[in-house]
């Protein structure tokens, strides 16, 4: 897949996207932003944006940032966005994979569906951690492919027919976190028959791990960017 073929798939699918795809992708986008415990001010990117989609389920408090390629589909998060006044949502024509943004520019990186959308993951993968600050979240909500040998075995054959589509079924997650400074802190299938999975990581760039102050997303205690320490989680579960 290259970038420009990327372009013409989804924004030829701007019109239909929500009536197709969007009941069947809603639980895993629900489920990603139910546990960001989200503090006030928090600086979140959506990478891929798409057609908003998943806008309004953030609360007003925080600043998002989305980004697309697709002018077709984010023409449709644009309308979205000024239906529902979001006045805390910006929105950016950008390659997810040479961003413009400044390191350490967010608190988390979210990136739904992308990942297997994208011609080339590894891009992707350096930029969200560039972007994201020492000890934030990214978070990969994703299908990648089965440790099962027949399903993985059938993913790899129907892989060529599925990238004129506009994405892949071919790679795993543990190539997509491989030589990166991501730390998996949570891990959960969503979707329809669990196909799709919500990977919460730390960004431990730099060296900072922050594990005394990270935790899983259900009320996530994590170091914010002005050095406050945001909610405890009520079993007190840390992540190694």
């Amino acid at each position: 897949m290259d970038l420009a073929k990327v372009e013409r798939v989804y924004t030829s699918y701007a019109g239909i996207y929500d009536r197709i795809f969007g009941k069947v992708f809603h639980e895993g986008r629900e489920s990603v932003i139910r546990n960001l415990d989200v503090q006030p001010d928090e600086k979140i990117l959506e990478v891929g944006v798409g057609t908003g989609l998943a806008l309004p389920m953030y609360p007003r408090h925080c600043q998002i940032v989305g980004i697309d390629f697709s002018e077709g589909m984010l023409e449709k998060a644009r309308q979205r966005a000024a239906e529902h006044r979001m006045d805390h949502v910006q929105l950016h024509r950008m390659d997810a994979g040479a961003m413009d943004f400044a390191d350490d520019s967010f608190d988390t990186v979210v990136a739904a569906y992308v990942v297997t959308a994208v011609p080339d993951y590894r891009k992707l993968i350096n930029e969200m951690v560039r972007v994201c600050r020492p000890g934030g979240r990214i978070i990969m909500l994703n299908h990648f492919s089965t440790d099962n040998k027949i399903i993985a075995a059938m993913e790899r054959v129907i892989s060529p027919v599925t990238k004129h589509l506009g994405w892949r079924t071919d790679l795993s997650l543990q190539t997509v976190l491989e030589g990166t400074s991501l730390h998996v802190a949570r891990k959960q299938s969503v979707n329809p028959l669990r196909f799709w999975v919500l990977v919460e990581c730390v960004n431990e760039k730099n060296g900072k791990a922050h594990a005394s102050t990270v935790k899983n997303g259900n009320g996530a205690a994590y170091a914010h960017s002005n050095g406050t320490r945001l909610s405890e989680h009520a079993n007190g579960e840390a992540l190694a």
